[in-house]
């Protein structure tokens, strides 16, 4: 597991290439990442499907409870069958923008 510190955000890679052991990684580790908003990065998996992605719902959830955003980055996905519980874009750049929106929605007070 690979972990970049860029400012307010977390950027989280999987070295691996084990997903079930990844996400049991991650979430043992999650003490360490819940003050920032955190950013999956899975483009290294070129099979992934929605209930891949989908198991990190509960992790998802708890964190955007502790309002912050979590944001998964993958891009071989049909991202409308995706549930809405979950946070996908195809790409780092995006995963970026949507965390500044976040923020400022967050400052705003929405």
């Amino acid at each position: 597991m690979k972990v970049d510190h860029k400012s307010h955000t977390v950027i989280i890679k999987d070295t691996q290439g084990d997903l079930p052991s990844f996400l049991t990684k991650l979430t043992q580790q999650y003490k360490s990442f819940e003050k920032s908003n955190i950013t999956i990065d899975l483009l290294a998996y070129k099979n992934l499907n929605v209930a891949d992605i989908e198991t990190f719902v509960a992790l998802s959830k708890q964190h955007i409870k502790a309002k912050k955003s979590f944001v998964i980055v993958a891009d071989n996905i049909d991202f409308n069958e995706v549930s809405d519980a979950i946070l996908v874009v195809p790409s780092l750049l995006e995963a970026h923008d949507i965390i500044e929106m976040e923020e400022i929605e967050r400052d705003l007070g929405f």
